[in-house]
């Protein structure tokens, strides 16, 4: 373009410069490698995350920041580590599907100034240390065999009540007694001594 000045003078001035850039997008993942991070009770747990994520807005994305994936990648590493630390190991053992749904509604904002939109955010990995591995299985350990103890301790209150509630009847009628003996001479595999006495006729196995 020429433009003319008022000495009359000629003077080039070059056409504004064009830059293509190349914007993708398709949804797209990044996997944050395990982080190592501090629960609310102190207890040091190693937790990894995959964000899914588009770029909704071309423009802001390629002049809003530099590199602005990086930038929603740091600020997902702060909203994870501030979600962990706020509550227990336990409980986040008991919330997986929880923590990363807070960590995304807490990079929306910080996603939008930058054209992204965050898809979905799930917690890939949660590592707990080795110490309190063991520590959880002995307490599964010791759970289950308190729960044996318990059942064997109760069936043998069973069978000791059953066999007192049977002394009982053969004690207050003698008949059953001897009707039990004929039982067994019936299955066989059984000697039966008879007694002149009656109701002390017995049975016992043969050898």
């Amino acid at each position: 373009m020429l433009r003319v000045c008022d000495n009359r003078r000629r003077i080039h001035v070059p056409r504004a410069r064009r830059r293509v850039v190349r914007v993708v997008l398709r949804p797209r993942q990044f996997a944050m490698p395990v982080q190592e991070v501090l629960t609310g009770d102190g207890l040091s747990v190693k937790l990894s995350l995959v964000v899914t994520l588009r770029t909704v807005d071309a423009r802001r994305w390629h002049e809003a920041v530099d590199l602005p994936d990086q930038f929603l990648y740091s600020a997902v590493q702060i909203a994870l580590r501030t979600e962990v630390s706020a509550g227990t190991l336990d409980e986040l053992l008991a919330d997986r599907t929880g923590v990363p749904e807070r960590v995304a509604d807490a990079v929306r904002l910080e996603s939008e100034a930058v054209g992204l939109a965050v898809d979905a955010v799930a917690l890939r990995d949660v590592i707990v240390p080795a110490e309190l591995r063991r520590a959880a299985v002995d307490l599964v350990v010791a759970r289950t065999q308190g729960q044996a103890a318990l059942e064997r301790a109760r069936s043998e209150v069973a069978a000791t009540r059953a066999l007192a509630n049977a002394a009982r009847l053969m004690s207050d009628h003698p008949a059953l007694l001897q009707l039990r003996t004929l039982q067994a001479v019936e299955a066989g595999g059984a000697t039966v001594v008879l007694s002149a006495e009656p109701g002390l006729a017995t049975a016992r196995a043969a050898s």
